[in-house]
């Protein structure tokens, strides 16, 4: 599903990123995205390639997990292009659980972080 208001959406989901330690904003593949000390951790998609949803895309620990995700919750997890296949998903922004959306954030931010900043949290 698609919002009806990406900019705010991305607001919300900017400041749930930017939260976490040693993480920037970066442009890349012409979207927006989230880098825990330079590694990429997050994707802000909306209808990206006319797919019908506005998403970010977390890193999760392996394709098993990915799977499990979506099955157990495919109105909120979904396989987006290009990042599947490593293990990422998408998670629903509309009508979402934002408390649900900063915990995939971190943990996806956990997966990306050096060893020595994750210590440090």
């Amino acid at each position: 599903m698609l919002s009806p208001d990406p900019d705010a959406v991305l607001v919300l989901l900017r400041d749930l990123a930017l939260a976490l330690p040693e993480t920037d904003e970066v442009v890349s593949h012409g979207i927006p995205a989230f880098r825990a000390a330079g590694k990429m951790f997050a994707y802000f998609r909306h209808d990206h390639h006319g797919d019908g949803t506005t998403v970010v895309c977390v890193k999760t620990s392996g394709r098993e997990v990915a799977e499990m995700l979506i099955e157990a919750d495919p109105a909120v997890f979904s396989k987006p292009a290009y990042l599947w296949p490593s293990g990422w998903v998408g998670m629903s922004l509309v009508d979402c659980d934002w408390e649900h959306v900063a915990g995939r954030l971190a943990t996806s931010w956990r997966l990306a972080a050096p060893k020595r900043l994750v210590r440090e949290l």
